[in-house]
């Protein structure tokens, strides 16, 4: 797993050892930045249940302005940490449970990434989806990453499906706050 563009392109993350944190693999992760484009130049990013960072940190490579990082896992805490050493870029690391995170007040942003372990069940998803419509600037995109067939998450009001795309095993939909 690597840093596939920008001012960390090539560097090394680390992953944490288990089957609770999942990164995208670099292939689907190619993909979906480039599908992204000019959203992530300048965006202000969540990363929520971010793992090894592995999201947001190729965001921050490639230009985004700044990068929340929300993980509850100790060990996946520690490796997102040292990667973000590693590869020589800032970012704020919260220990907290995602939902918990979501329901206090806190800055808007641009391009959020939702990447929950496979096993957490589709309404909780939504649920996430739900508690983030506050913390969308207009006009922001959220990108949930779950397993193939796991079903496509229903998007709460003010947030539109966009599209949704299958790499291997990795489903990944794109959604959009409206501009109101």
């Amino acid at each position: 797993m690597r840093i596939i563009a920008g001012t960390a392109r090539g560097r090394r993350l680390k992953a944490p050892r288990g089957l609770d944190t999942r990164p995208m693999m670099d292939r689907a992760k190619e993909a979906l930045f480039s599908a992204l484009g000019d959203v992530v130049g300048g965006a202000v990013v969540l990363d929520l249940y971010a793992g090894s960072g592995s999201l947001g940190l190729e965001a921050l490579s490639r230009g985004a302005a700044a990068a929340t990082f929300v993980e509850w896992g100790r060990e996946a805490r520690a490796v997102l940490a040292d990667n973000l050493v590693n590869v020589g870029l800032a970012g704020e690391v919260v220990a907290a449970k995602v939902e918990v995170y979501l329901e206090r007040p806190g800055p808007k942003v641009d391009l959020a990434f939702v990447d929950p372990p496979y096993a957490l069940p589709l309404p909780s998803v939504e649920q996430v989806l739900g508690l983030l419509m506050h913390r969308l600037a207009a006009g922001a995109v959220v990108v949930v990453h779950r397993r193939a067939g796991s079903g496509v998450p229903v998007p709460p009001p003010g947030l539109v499906l966009e599209w949704q795309r299958r790499y291997g095993d990795a489903e990944i939909t794109r959604l959009v706050k409206e501009e109101r």
